[in-house]
């Protein structure tokens, strides 16, 4: 409801910071264009508005990295490779041994995986900002270049000034209060629902897994799920568990349920979310322990600060990533990334139906540099689930690993543009990818082949 309005009164407003490369956000995407900016040699910034970096695997608790791989080799490599692997390293011994050679599905310790994360920003160079919001941004008279940022904390009103702005908050908030124009939701605006994921404690592993294997059918909690429902122990909606992610056998992360009509840019609908979500969780566990051999004495210890939103603002870019480019499986002369996650479009509503489309194993497509670059603003990119893209591809594009690709490229970009002084669309896309390639990136077998031949010419001419 708008009650009116008033005029607040002009201030002078303290300049806090001055950084080469400002990162707001610091989820997956922010985290690697962070890291990506300040090992280029830029003074690097990131500002977050919890406590902790993470985002939605620390924020909301969501249980498991989605896969890096194609089903056939890992192609989401680089620093999103080897973070998720600090944090197994980081885990328990048992962690360690159960899940040393996967890379799909992984479970997430958050608490392990938060300390992970400011150890590997901090290493790197840069200066983190937490409990910080941006309300608004200050461009330049010709409206096409972002001199800095608003900022409020518990410190007060202050401008962080900068060259290079990336923007990782998952909602596009940057490129929407810069003026860029986007789109969010369906046709009719509608948005995926949020889930609520929570930690379960004092739940025993070994008797779920009797539980599962007397059938020999891996549905048998999905039929489970649906007796619930049947008899009322359960809402009608979502008939799966995606999400049962062993962290020990003691402990597990859980992703189940949905909570509708929640705009994840909007503090009223994440409230109403966030007492829905743990209303709801109270009544799956009550579920849990009564339907699930093992969870018979389950413990809630933790739910997610927020829902997990999966869908909000996707900018306008330079090139709009498109369904027909994901089932052609195409690439682009720009190619910063591959992605293979299969495009999980989760229902609006309750009676609705969810939309799942595979790629091949071992086929995957490329991630355009141009979905990063927001119309109209020459110093701002754009990394994570709000890029440039259709609706179908934004419910592929969005997952963790692919955020941890696009941030890497986006803060190597930052640093290409910073040594030569100039903007993001005239830097050489080709040095870009060299770069990429030099740190592990994987851009696919027909680049890395160009590549090698590329290299074999410049030796024969020497």
């Amino acid at each position: 409801m708008n009650y009116g309005h008033i005029t607040v009164p002009q201030a002078e407003v303290p300049v806090s910071s001055e950084v080469d490369v400002l990162v707001i956000g610091g989820g997956a995407a922010g985290i690697a264009a962070a890291i990506s900016a300040a090992e280029g040699g830029a003074s690097t910034m990131i500002v977050e508005q919890r406590g902790y970096l993470g985002g939605m695997g620390t924020v909301a608790l969501v249980p498991a990295f989605c896969p890096y791989t194609d089903k056939v080799k890992p192609i989401i490599r680089g620093l999103g490779l080897k973070l998720m692997e600090r944090m197994k390293q980081a885990c328990d011994p048992e962690y360690q041994e159960e899940y040393r050679e996967q890379l799909d599905w992984v479970p997430i310790d958050p608490e392990v995986l938060k300390r992970v994360y400011d150890s590997a920003v901090l290493e790197s160079g840069v200066t983190p900002l937490f409990h910080t919001f941006v309300y608004d941004v200050v461009r330049s008279s010709d409206g096409q270049t972002i001199e800095g940022v608003m900022i409020v904390n518990k410190s007060g009103r202050s401008f962080i000034r900068c060259r290079y702005i990336i923007d990782c908050t998952g909602d596009g908030d940057i490129a929407a209060l810069s003026g860029v124009p986007f789109q969010k939701g369906g046709d009719d605006g509608e948005l995926q629902p949020g889930s609520m994921c929570y930690l379960l404690a004092n739940v025993d592993r070994p008797s779920f897994s009797r539980f599962l294997a007397e059938t020999g059918d891996t549905s048998q909690l999905h039929r489970t799920v649906e007796q619930a429902i049947l008899e009322g122990a359960l809402p009608e909606g979502r008939k799966s568990i995606s999400g049962l992610a062993w962290v020990s056998d003691q402990l597990v992360g859980v992703n189940f349920g949905h909570v509708f009509g929640v705009d994840g840019t909007k503090a009223e609908d994440l409230t109403r979310g966030a007492i829905e979500g743990r209303r709801t969780v109270l009544r799956q566990l009550e579920f849990f322990r009564k339907y699930v051999p093992g969870f018979e004495q389950a413990h809630l210890v933790a739910s997610g600060e927020q829902l997990g939103i999966r869908e909000t603002r996707r900018i306008q870019g330079d090139y709009t990533l498109t369904v027909d480019d994901f089932v052609a499986a195409r690439s682009f002369p720009d190619d910063i990334a591959r992605n293979a996650y299969y495009i999980d479009i989760h229902l609006a509503t309750s009676k609705s139906d969810m939309t799942f489309n595979h790629l091949p194993p071992g086929v995957s497509h490329g991630v355009p540099y141009r979905v990063m670059l927001p119309v109209g603003i020459r110093n701002l990119w754009v990394a994570g689930r709000s890029v440039s893209s259709d609706r179908a591809v934004q419910g592929s594009l969005r997952v963790m690993p692919n955020c941890f690709s696009m941030g890497q490229a986006c803060g190597m970009a930052a640093t290409l543009a910073l040594r030569d002084g100039t903007d993001s669309r005239s830097i050489s896309v080709p040095e870009l990818q060299q770069r990429l390639l030099e740190q592990d990136v994987w851009l696919g077998e027909n680049f890395a082949s160009g590549a090698a031949e590329r290299d074999r010419e410049a030796g024969q001419a020497e």
